[in-house]
């Protein structure tokens, strides 16, 4: 309906619209319509809009929960550039027409263009409680090769309206890290999330073409506004740079990001949605108690998301790097996910396996190394049309124990058995592969190269010229054969399971021994090695703080006093140097063992600080001496509320930021946090809680999500809990919980078989608070918000088979109870408001 009174005044609707300043109300649906000015105002009660029709079709305004976060002649607008020309619904042939309903608001006949292109859309606008969907249909009125395409264009009022934009696979496009005008980043998915956690406010905008692929983009504008867009296209969007290569997702001094592609003539038809979000409460951690909760998650918030450059490309690299590298030798990609514990990560990580699976693996298993935006990094001739290659400077094997780790611990947090089943053949490729390194057969694998004078790497540490057989690649590799025997066994090969434990077995021997009997352990320097060449000779004795640490936070070293020999040099040279992290190595490579840029020490590789080995770190003191653990971690989280972590690495002298290739390991200290000091372990069947807390976090309590459950955890000392809507365990160790529906499993310490079901009827909550759990007696208390008593079923496993026992409920016997031949038996009792006091013991 086109309005042409000028008179201003408000009515409310009921069937029809009369008059010319119009007010529709429905339900939370408020639309005003100011014919004199052409602008109509709508929205609900946390976005409204404010159009501009007059001889344009703008969103001149945009409210989010009371705040303006658009504002202007340019706000939302559809703009399409091609090598001659630019045009803009900002700029119609006519005034567009509007018609209004109770809860919607369509904008006809917007069309623009010249001679030759005409652009015809119609907007329509549903306002609902929840959300606002955009309807879009378009006719470009022939085919067109276009250089820039935003359908809409987004321009919100300054670069820091929003701290930044989470990606519908979980990346981030961090806005900190748009330091010039003009950067543009470049995605391919089809939602983002921006938010910030100052204002609280949150707006998530979705974008559907069916049978279309969607791509966004975000600039910082040359006046500093944060121009963001959607693009709809036939085929996946390409980035125009670099050019040959054509992976580049983040440029600097322009905003082209995509490759020009052609536009067919003909309708076409998207929808955009647009909700509000609370940023604190969807994103909320819980209270915590001894520490900066705001530094916490402003860490797992940012930097921890910031190696995820795109849909499918998962890594630690983060997009703003000039090269922007993935290294696929990084076993800690999923460990992220434990502490970000946001769905869309995982779901997305999970898409970026499946693409490395298809794409990374070669033929005989061996796993490609890197990824890039571009070849400078190559090894000449060892790269994919897909961007996946061997690194320059050697053959970096432990990238195929990684890829096995990160799909395990892929599998542990989502559960999802369907999926993992579909890399187990992959996944064994990868294992068999560098098995096969063995060819001396003593369960420790050999690099590509026999010495460190062949000036190659093998690992992580790329430009140390680790060689022949690597204690940092074997330790990987063991960690991995560990987790996935877990998963042949889950999918039902045994025998692969007995071998990969079996040869674990022998790894972990090996590893263990002497280096004058061809293991890693130098009895005169105290430590782990970093590698041995082929003739025996010893090299990286220098405390590598790596190599040490996962031997310690994996299992490898059970030698109680070498561990703690191992954590307390390490200590007191950190106290003595008063370093804020722990360094690379403690003390220099000899000579020739690395390249020459990395003499004098310290430099770069040899003893410089990365943060990216925050968490095993953490691991291998929280078990020993959690109170170091924290105290590095609080470092950690003090020096990003100083420069946001924004850096490859801390030099070792001046203890300051270095390098712009920003690594999103930097979170993993905070990681490590919650794995191994708060004991978060998120698993394939259970929830496992380890806290390894001190006195100075009593108290915390924690929101998690596990398996599409909200749990609470809740920390004091030798007092532990975890609930979620229907059942509470409290135990003062270790117990895993895992609670769906009407039933309660309880897993006592790190069993890996159900100690306790309970099964009721009840909708009330049930909190079980386990006194005794031992081979001996099981004890526990029992309470219920239910006012009436319900059935309650118990089944206790993992009893001594066929043995009479005694059940006790409040001091009163019943009828003793005989254990089958699995070492299990049933039980009935009911629910109570009052605490019942259960206890079971041999008879």
């Amino acid at each position: 309906m086109l309005i042409k009174k000028p008179i201003a005044f408000v009515i409310f609707l009921s069937v029809s619209l009369i008059n010319v300043f119009k007010t529709c109300v429905a339900q939370n649906a408020v639309i005003k319509n100011d014919a004199k000015n052409k602008t109509i105002t709508f929205g609900n009660s946390k976005i409204k809009f404010t159009l501009d029709y007059n001889s344009k079709a703008n969103v001149s305004a945009l409210e989010v929960n009371g705040q303006k976060v658009i504002d202007g002649t340019a706000g939302i607008y559809s703009e399409v550039r091609t090598p001659s020309a630019s045009y803009s619904s900002l700029h119609t042939s006519s005034t567009p027409r509007i018609k209004a309903t109770a809860n919607t608001v369509t904008v006809a006949g917007i069309s623009y263009g010249d001679k030759d292109l005409t652009i015809n859309e119609t907007w329509k606008f549903t306002v609902k409680d929840n959300d606002i969907k955009l309807d879009v249909d378009r006719t470009f009125s022939k085919a067109t090769l276009a250089e820039e395409v935003s359908l809409p264009s987004f321009n919100f009022s300054n670069i820091n309206t929003w701290e930044g934009a989470y990606q519908g696979y979980g990346g981030l496009a961090w806005f900190y890290l748009f330091n010039e005008r003009l950067c543009t980043y470049g995605v391919h998915t089809s939602s983002s999330r921006f938010w910030n956690s100052k204002t609280g406010n949150g707006l998530k905008i979705s974008a559907d073409a069916p049978g279309k692929q969607v791509a966004m983009k975000y600039s910082r504008t040359n006046d500093d506004k944060l121009a963001y867009s959607i693009t709809v296209s036939d085929k996946e969007m390409i980035p125009r740079f670099d050019s040959g290569t054509n992976r580049k997702r983040f440029i600097r001094k322009r905003t082209d990001v995509w490759f020009a592609f052609n536009i067919p003539a003909g309708k076409t038809s998207q929808s955009i949605s647009f909700s509000y979000f609370d940023f604190n409460k969807e994103f909320g951690r819980g209270k915590f108690v001894g520490l900066n909760g705001e530094q916490v998650s402003s860490v797992l918030n940012t930097i921890a998301r910031i190696g995820v450059i795109d849909a499918k490309h998962f890594g630690g690299n983060s997009w703003h790097t000039p090269y922007g590298p993935i290294c696929l030798h990084e076993q800690y990609i999923a460990q992220m996910g434990l502490a970000i514990n946001d769905n869309s990560y995982l779901q997305g990580y999970k898409e970026c396996l499946d693409f490395y699976r298809d794409n990374a693996i070669k033929s005989d298993g061996r796993v490609w190394a890197r990824w890039a935006y571009n070849n400078v990094d190559i090894m000449p001739g060892q790269v994919t049309d897909k961007g996946f290659y061997e690194a320059q400077w050697g053959f970096l094997l432990d990238s195929n124990p990684d890829l096995v780790t990160n799909v395990a611990e892929l599998f542990d947090q989502t559960g999802d058995k369907a999926w993992v089943k579909t890399h187990q053949q992959s996944c064994e490729k990868a294992l068999d592969w560098i098995i096969k390194r063995d060819s001396d057969n003593d369960g420790l694998v050999e690099m590509m190269t026999d010495s460190y004078k062949e000036k190659r790497g093998s690992d992580w540490i790329d430009i140390i010229w680790a060689a022949y057989e690597n204690a940092f690649v074997n330790a990987k590799l063991y960690h991995a054969l560990v987790k996935w025997t877990v998963i042949e066994r889950e999918l039902g090969n045994a025998t692969k399971a007995n071998q990969y434990e079996n040869f674990a077995a022998k790894l972990k021997t090996s590893f263990n021994k002497s280096t004058l009997q061809g293991g890693f352990w130098d009895e005169e320097k105290k430590c782990y090695v970093h590698w041995l060449d082929k003739d025996k000779s010893v090299h990286g004795r220098n405390m590598v703080t790596p190599v040490n640490f996962m031997a310690i936070a994996y299992g490898i070293c059970d030698n109680d006093a070498r561990a703690k020999t191992i954590l307390d040099d390490i200590e007191a040279q950190m106290q003595k140097e008063n370093l804020f992290f722990w360094p690379l190595a403690m003390s220099t490579y000899a000579e020739g063992e690395g390249r020459e840029t990395q003499y004098p020490f310290p430099s770069y590789e040899n003893g410089d600080l990365f943060l990216s080995w925050g968490a095993v770190a953490v691991k291998a003191y929280a078990d020993y001496k959690p109170e170091l653990a924290l105290k590095y971690v609080i470092n950690v989280m003090d020096r990003h509320a100083k420069d946001g972590l924004a850096f490859q690495r801390y030099g070792r002298e001046k203890q300051d930021g270095l390098g712009d290739d920003i690594l999103s390991g930097n979170s993993l200290s905070v990681v490590g946090l919650y794995q191994a000091i708060y004991g978060i372990n998120p698993l394939y069947n259970r929830f496992y809680l380890n806290p390894h807390i001190t006195n100075q976090l009593a108290g915390t309590e924690l929101k998690y999500n596990y398996q599409g459950q909200k749990l609470s955890i809740a920390l004091n000392m030798k007092r532990y809990a975890v609930s979620n809507d229907r059942f509470k365990v409290i135990s003062d160790k270790d117990f895993s919980f895992y609670g769906v529906g009407n039933q309660l499993l309880y897993f006592d310490g790190d069993n890996t078989t159900v100690s306790l079901v309970a099964e009721t009827q009840a909708k009330s909550k049930l909190t079980f608070d386990i006194k005794t759990w031992n081979s001996n007696e099981r004890a526990w208390t029992q309470t219920s918000t239910d006012k009436e008593a319900e059935k309650l079923t118990y089944t206790i496993n993992q009893l001594t088979p066929s043995t009479y026992f005694n059940v006790t409920i409040n001091g009163k016997a019943r009828p003793r109870i005989k254990s089958n031949a699995n070492g299990s038996f049933i039980f009935n009792h009911k629910t109570s408001s009052t605490a019942d006091n259960v206890v079971i013991k041999k008879g």
